[in-house]
């Protein structure tokens, strides 16, 4: 209701939803961020260039042994293990694409509080992106939960092709970029323009996922046809909590090749 206000009722209610954003987005932190826990914790590699995992080197080596002259025994690391430098911060691109046509006003909500809160998360540099039949980005206000859903307009038809379009021109190492959509998957343009869209993304490289709109009451309603064809063209498409795309960003980051 941002826009339908008179600014002097909106400035008396906004320390009330500032304060209200602010416990919804801490709540949302305690559960997701623990699922993305580990991402920048260095790994066991056999790629020298690392520091050496000491442990994991004996323990791999036992085999291994000979004895010195004075009797002791020690062991010949044969096969020494390493630890992956620690990678830098903002290390992989998060791109929400989030449709704000007429129906997603409730979708839009969980889209902004939860591009807060990974937006905080070590190796994510997140992009906030809307579309109807314009796409705005708002990656400047994802730390601002309470500016970025006061920003976002409700309204207007939907081209979710329009909203890979940017996505695609904002990645720049493929293999490292997570792209996700939040829609009802109801496009408004040609079905085949959204489909090439998702296809040069995929391949690219670039992880595609797509997030079903929820209604008032939290089930998913979607375009059961265009989600088809997009599970056919790389992305598949799921109703996820925030926790759940959570662990689905952990779980694409964690299994990616270093």
């Amino acid at each position: 209701m941002a826009r339908g206000m008179p600014e002097q009722r909106l400035a008396a209610l906004r320390p009330l939803v500032k304060r209200l954003v602010e416990e919804l987005t801490r709540e949302l932190a305690t559960r997701v961020r623990p699922t993305l826990t580990g991402l920048t914790t260095p790994l066991p590699t056999r790629r020298p260039g690392g520091p050496l995992d000491l442990p994991r080197t004996l323990r791999a080596n036992l085999a291994h042994t000979r004895r010195r002259a004075d009797g002791r025994v020690e062991v010949v690391p044969e096969r020494p293990v390493f630890k992956t430098r620690t990678a830098r911060r903002n290390d992989w691109r998060l791109i929400l694409v989030v449709d704000v046509s007429a129906s997603m006003e409730d979708s839009v909500v969980w889209a902004a509080l939860t591009a807060a809160v990974l937006g905080g998360a070590p190796m994510l540099s997140t992009h906030f992106l809307t579309f109807s039949t314009q796409v705005a980005d708002l990656t400047g206000l994802v730390a601002d939960p309470l500016s970025l859903l006061l920003e976002v307009r409700i309204g207007g038809g939907t081209h979710i092709a329009a909203g890979l379009a940017h996505a695609r021109s904002l990645v720049k190492v493929p293999d490292r970029t997570l792209v996700v959509v939040v829609s009802d998957f109801e496009e408004g343009a040609a079905v085949e323009g959204l489909l090439a869209q998702a296809e040069a993304l995929v391949s690219a490289g670039v992880r595609l996922l797509g997030c079903a709109a929820l209604d008032a009451g939290g089930a998913p309603r979607y375009s059961v046809p265009v989600a088809r064809r997009l599970a056919a063209a790389g992305m598949p498409v799921a109703a996820l909590s925030p926790l759940a795309l959570a662990r689905w960003v952990g779980e694409q980051v964690r299994g990616a090749p270093r």
